[in-house]
């Protein structure tokens, strides 16, 4: 793979007095996402390369979490960086109503990775949009308003993703009248069929989504929307069976099939899409994050001929003004070819094989705090507990204050041990860049090992 600059952050780039005024200006003037405004106190960042960033006062940390689990292809990828470079050079911007080379070359990158024929794309700015627009879609092919929705799920931040998404992050947006019906998908681990292995659980969940559908009027439902692995809800791959379950009661009742890949797609998981580990192709497909790893926001919806076709001769009623946009795309374009020319997608699946996924169990096996371990790639949960036998999680569900101590003493013990951690309820996930090397995914497990110390001195 390219090798990344040879940074040394303790030389180059120390200098509390910048890194203090970088926190002064974002007191004063940026509102951050999902918090509390005057409780926050985000780290001035100074740079970033490979697997790693650092601060201004030369403290440097393994990113576990690619950004918001995007940065697929690590931080500042020099030919990524130089293709965003000539692009600006040449043609910067222009309206998503024009034929632009690049924009048409990465929608064929796209498109060749895609399973099926979801050979269309309709570029987004990101995620949310993306589902926005999938639903959208569906809603004006089918005729039909309702859509279902898991509840451990994340489909982003606003209007109908926000109603779409499982997590408590969509209470204080859910009016009720977002046309939105959330459902059990499986999760063996916390059954909520009283399953006791996979067959059960994958049967159980398929039964209840049918009730589900039944009971809601299949004549009413535009689209079944569900990640394909889900990402900040826990990572639950799917048992076998149950996405093809899925989509033969979508194909049975006339319902629109959407798989959200925002988090999992683009090597994450080990294949350019998780979809390709079950064989299932759906009706559409939402993408983002790791399609340019972030370089310049960028996200779309992959469509299949079906839905094209209600869209050849009726106008579709949507539009971003910068959809498609020359410097996302460019950027995207580079990094497809570059993990290709790589081989990042098969390095991600070596690395989940051979370190994260062996590393991660034999941690479980040393840890009382480790319920289960999941994953596949660099797309890892380790779902901590206070007890082992129960199953209780180490904090209760959406935990805050003193009831989420045991989770923030195990991630402040990650951040002293130089690593950068994804905190999530009472889980921990591990998603480094899919070219995280052995050395570094081996360097983030030991610091992991010291931090669940902490968490388990919270064990009954």
């Amino acid at each position: 793979m390219t090798p990344h600059l040879d940074v040394n952050p303790a030389v180059d780039t120390v200098d509390p007095k910048a890194g203090a005024a970088v926190k002064a200006a974002d007191r004063a003037h940026v509102f951050h996402s999902w918090s509390a405004q005057e409780v926050i106190d985000p780290l001035a960042v100074a740079g970033a390369d490979g697997s790693y960033f650092w601060d201004y006062d030369g403290n440097r940390y393994l990113d576990f979490t690619s950004g918001l689990v995007f940065t697929n292809i690590g931080y500042q990828h020099p030919v990524v960086v130089a293709a965003i470079q000539e692009q600006a050079a040449k043609l910067t911007t222009f309206a998503p109503a024009f034929a632009i080379d690049v924009r048409s070359e990465a929608a064929r990158l796209i498109a060749e990775r895609t399973p099926g024929d979801l050979d269309k794309i309709f570029f987004t700015n990101g995620g949310a949009e993306a589902v926005e627009n999938a639903v959208r879609m569906a809603r004006l092919h089918t005729g039909r308003p309702k859509l279902l929705s898991a509840y451990r799920s994340y489909h982003g931040g606003t209007s109908t993703a926000i109603n779409l998404t499982g997590d408590p992050r969509r209470w204080a947006s859910d009016s009720g009248n977002a046309g939105v019906v959330h459902f059990w998908a499986p999760f063996l681990y916390r059954s909520p069929f009283y399953a006791t292995t996979e067959a059960e659980e994958c049967a159980r969940a398929l039964e209840h989504l049918e009730a589900t559908i039944a009971f809601e009027g299949p004549a009413t439902i535009a689209a079944i929307i569900l990640e394909t692995i889900p990402g900040t809800a826990g990572i639950m791959t799917p048992p076998p069976g149950y996405l093809a379950g899925v989509r033969e009661l979508c194909d049975r009742y006339g319902i629109v099939f959407i798989l959200d890949e925002v988090m999992a797609g683009f090597g994450r998981t080990g294949e350019w899409f998780a979809a390709d580990h079950f064989d299932v192709v759906p009706d559409l497909l939402t993408f983002a994050k790791g399609v340019n790893s972030g370089y310049v926001p960028l996200g779309g919806v992959a469509i299949s001929a079906a839905i094209a076709d209600t869209f050849a001769t009726r106008p579709y009623p949507g539009g971003l003004t910068y959809s498609g946009h020359p410097l996302a795309c460019a950027a995207a374009v580079a990094t497809l070819r570059v993990m290709a020319e790589e081989k990042i997608v098969e390095h991600a699946a070596h690395i989940g094989e051979t370190v994260l996924g062996p590393g991660l169990r034999e941690l479980a096996d040393r840890h009382p705090s480790v319920g289960e371990v999941r994953g596949h790639g660099v797309f890892w949960a380790l779902d901590l507990v206070r007890d082992q036998e129960t199953r209780e999680p180490l904090v209760p569900y959406n935990a805050t204050g003193a009831a989420n101590a045991p989770m923030a003493a195990f991630a402040a013990a990650c951040k002293k041990g130089g690593l950068w951690p994804f905190v999530n309820m009472n889980r921990t996930h591990a998603c480094p860049p899919c070219t995280v090397t052995e050395a570094e995914a081996k360097e983030g497990l030991a610091i992991l090992d010291a931090a669940l110390a902490v968490a388990d001195e919270h064990v009954v």
